[in-house]
């Protein structure tokens, strides 16, 4: 049997068979979370026209005095004429500073004496927004592989832009595999367990990105394995199958893979939980064999499934890794790393982490309030209290 894998070069060979699927357009009212597959660049200045800073008066810059007030600058309604040397003009925040005037006087600062404004001195570009200011033509604003959040698309929106080329969203089969397992809601028979793995799986799939075309549980068989797995990678770009992937009687996943011509590139990880994660490739499709335990599927659909998502849609790197303070003592295991799912609190020296309960890979609820996977290296011993430690935030 071939020497199990360290984490690192297993997640490495993962993206190396990660290809940038296809970009499409999309919407700015749908593009929240995509990854944008083009460097957006502005084709004119932003703001595009000096405006004002405060409600108040644009004038020429110059000494204070009491002025005439020829007109009014609304937002949306610039000034009809150009304000002469003399002269103010009433204009409120956002609206386009009328030629001749390069300076604005807030409306607190003034006072209206029958139907003339005094008005104090004015240095030029007094309250005056620029042309420009933020973003002149022709920069670069935002990166092609950048995710998309609210900022991204207010920037977007700002440049004139109602569509971008994305990423097209990675399709995704989730399967899960065991005759044990039941839908929630339905009545537990004598040995029957609920499916968890479907729904969590699934939320992680459209966590990183993707979009979830079929998720199904899979009898113990091997010709019912083999015909989902076929239907799997007939419609997805991923395939994600939980359990059955080690080497027991009724483990038919491996077998149903290689029989349909799926390639292995790595079996068994130096990982606990997460030993018998498998991966392999058709063509461009990618296909994960993850662990039936609920939470050994977690981590590691975490550690390799997610950033082969990512790179699929076209995303720059996210290195969510650092280190951190642990807070209780943690027993190493002597061959294989291991992944404690910790609690997470930001302190005045940095991070810090506590695991969050018992540890064990079928302990799901060991999951609940982990911000973050604390990686204890394989070694002799314990990881004591107080030391620092490699974590990757679950954000």
């Amino acid at each position: 049997m071939a020497a199990l894998i360290d984490v690192a070069r297993a997640r490495a060979l993962v993206l190396d068979w990660a290809a940038l699927l296809p970009s499409e357009p999309v919407g700015l009212a749908d593009a929240l979370g995509r990854v944008i597959a083009e460097d957006a660049t502005s084709d004119g200045d932003l703001p595009p026209f000096d405006s004002s800073a405060m409600d108040g008066y644009a004038v020429s810059a110059g000494p204070g005095a009491e002025l005439p007030v020829v007109g009014e600058s609304r937002a949306g309604h610039p000034a009809g004429r150009t304000l002469r040397t003399g002269e103010a003009m009433v204009i409120s925040t956002g609206a386009q500073v009328p030629a001749g005037a390069d300076a604005v006087v807030p409306v607190e600062r003034t006072e209206v004496v029958d139907g003339r404004v005094r008005v104090p001195d004015a240095a030029p570009g007094d309250h005056v927004r620029r042309a420009g200011e933020d973003v002149r033509a022709g920069t670069l604003v935002i990166r092609a592989g950048t995710a998309l959040g609210p900022a991204e698309l207010g920037v977007l929106a700002a440049l004139g832009r109602p569509e971008v080329a994305c990423g097209r969203r990675p399709r995704v089969t989730v399967a899960v595999t065991g005759d044990e397992l039941v839908e929630p809601g339905t009545p537990l028979a004598p040995g029957q367990i609920r499916d968890s793995n479907a729904y969590s799986l699934s939320a992680q799939a459209e966590r990183a990105g993707a979009t979830v075309v079929r998720r199904e549980v899979v009898p113990d068989d091997p010709e019912a394995t083999r015909r989902a797995l076929e239907a799997a990678l007939e419609e997805s770009d991923v395939v994600c199958v939980s359990g059955g992937v080690s080497v027991g009687p009724h483990d038919h996943v491996k077998p149903a893979l290689i029989d349909i011509g799926v390639e292995e590139v790595f079996w068994r990880v130096a990982l606990k939980p997460g030993k018998p994660t498998w991966f392999g490739v058709l063509g461009e499709k990618l296909v994960f064999g993850l662990p039936g335990n609920p939470v050994s599927a977690m981590v590691t659909f975490h550690l390799f499934v997610r950033p082969a998502l990512r790179r699929l849609a076209g995303a720059e790197p996210l290195d969510t890794r650092t280190n951190a303070v642990l807070d209780r003592r943690v027993e190493r295991q002597p061959e294989r790393d291991e992944v404690v799912r910790c609690r997470l609190e930001a302190r005045a020296d940095g991070w810090h982490v506590e695991p969050t309960k018992e540890q064990g890979s079928h302990v799901l609820t060991s999951m609940l309030g982990a911000g973050a996977f604390a990686l204890v290296e394989a070694g002799e011993g314990a990881v004591e209290a107080g030391s620092s430690v490699p974590i990757e935030l679950l954000f």
